[in-house]
């Protein structure tokens, strides 16, 4: 599913279930001392993922530990993203060299919380929400802004080692091309030589879940 919206360059891995009787490094083993038994299995298994996807670019497995902001801090030389929710996890993996960064995002195909939609986006988006879920109630349109925005953030801490709220990006979607894009609402910062003022991504809804995916090639 999820390689469907990346690119050649990317590597990526995904499954429906937790992987059974996957070992962790020490390190990442030490991080899970008082988690809670779902928390260690999506830990567990989205990191299985990952190495299943890093070996693809001939990358030797290696603790994948989260960093500033929890952003999991990639062998040197890669960059890539992960993602879990009930019923799936997935990770995606690149050579530097090939790509700058990855966001990827997956959640249930269903509405948001009361009061979510309010905390995540803008009066632009919440126009196009209405139209879209009176149109195309199968997707759930707030569940993938919510999607959108989470591979935005993904996509860009990488680059910027900066905080980015969800009022920092106005994401259009594309209902027929499977496509969206986020117009960065903050001061752009100076990326690979140019200014970062926006990512365009790409979204699949599927068997009860949205997955959304942005790469920036260089």
């Amino acid at each position: 599913m999820i390689e469907e919206l990346l690119p050649p360059e990317a590597a990526a891995e995904e499954t429906y279930g937790d992987a059974p009787a996957t070992t962790l490094f020490p390190e990442e083993e030490a991080l899970l001392a008082r988690a809670v038994d779902k928390r260690r299995r999506e830990f567990t298994t989205v990191r299985a993922c990952a190495r299943t996807a890093l070996a693809r670019l001939d990358v030797a497995p290696a603790p994948i530990l989260p960093g500033e902001s929890r952003a999991p801090i990639w062998p040197t030389g890669i960059v890539g993203s992960m993602t879990h929710c009930d019923g799936y996890r997935a990770s995606a993996v690149a050579h530097a060299r090939d790509l700058l960064t990855i966001g990827i995002d997956a959640e249930p195909n269903g509405p948001l919380p009361d009061g979510v939609l309010e905390a995540v986006s803008r009066p632009e988006e919440r126009a196009w929400l209405t139209d879209l879920l009176a149109a195309e109630p199968d997707v759930r349109w707030d569940r993938l802004l919510f999607s959108a925005k989470e591979s935005v953030y993904k996509a860009w801490f990488p680059l910027t080692r900066r905080w980015l709220g969800f009022e920092g990006a106005s994401v259009t979607v594309d209902p027929e091309a499977g496509t969206f894009a986020a117009a960065l609402t903050v001061t752009p910062p100076e990326v690979d030589g140019r200014p970062l003022t926006g990512f365009t991504g790409r979204w699949l809804a599927r068997d009860g879940l949205i997955v959304t995916a942005i790469t920036v090639t260089r």
